[in-house]
């Protein structure tokens, strides 16, 4: 049963409420936890500095880690800073690691965002990323079920409206791996440090944040595991690590 809503989807009352629905779902809670301690764990073998968190509004990171730093280019009272990822109010080589959940395929311009990156980051410093993938499942799932765009023929762009509603979902994979090649000769001081799939059948049987839970939590691990069976064809999300490199 699809979980309705009062407010439109760029109102930033919609993304505290999304918040609300990942912490009263245990089975959607989970997955996020286990996001939330790869991004860490990777975050960890970076160099000392400021710990960066753009799109945090839906999340809940810092209650994982509370060094790290929030923000959201939405006013929200559950960050620490408001400020666009196509502009970072960061002196030049300070910030550690950028982390990011579903937040690449809503950028207008990640030229900008890896541009601003490359200069705040220093050296050895990540991005560290999970979004949507580009699978056999996804496309399926993301062409059919979901509000969002996806088109993996596009260029770098997508049609602007709203922070949430402007997207192209599969963005990361057409920068990434479709464009591997634009992408590093455009940003030589960036690096594809890991690129994999994973998370197919347990989000779509928590329903997500727009649905509701198909299945008893009890069965959470069974699904995981079986995860673990052609993730490349059944991933519906990607983790995607980018290092500076110089």
């Amino acid at each position: 049963m699809k979980i309705e809503s009062e407010y439109e989807l760029d109102d930033p009352r919609r993304t505290l409420e999304h918040r609300d629905i990942i912490l009263s779902k245990p089975f959607l809670k989970r997955i996020y936890e286990e996001w939330y301690t790869e991004i860490l764990q990777e975050a960890k073998e970076t160099p000392e500095g400021i710990m960066l968190e753009i799109g945090s509004g839906g999340g809940f990171i810092k209650d994982m880690n509370s060094s790290v730093i929030t923000s959201d280019i939405l006013e929200l009272p559950n960050v620490d800073q408001v400020f666009s990822a196509e502009e970072m109010p960061f002196s030049d080589k300070e910030v550690s690691s950028i982390m990011m959940v579903n937040v690449f395929h809503h950028i207008p311009n990640v030229r900008n965002f890896l541009k601003e990156s490359s200069r705040v980051l220093k050296k050895g410093g990540k991005i560290i990323m999970i979004e949507p993938a580009n699978s056999l499942l996804s496309r399926f799932i993301y062409k059919n079920f979901h509000h969002e765009m996806f088109d993996e023929k596009r260029d770098w762009t997508f049609p602007q409206s709203g922070p949430l509603s402007g997207s192209n979902q599969a963005l990361p994979y057409i920068v990434f791996k479709r464009d591997k090649k634009e992408f590093e000769a455009s940003f030589p001081n960036l690096s594809i440090n890991k690129f994999y799939l994973h998370t197919g059948y347990r989000y779509i049987l928590s329903g997500g944040v727009s649905r509701n839970q198909i299945i008893p939590g009890f069965m959470y691990s069974f699904f995981k595991k079986l995860e673990g069976v052609l993730p490349n064809c059944t991933g519906l999300f990607q983790t995607i690590v980018i290092e500076k490199n110089e």
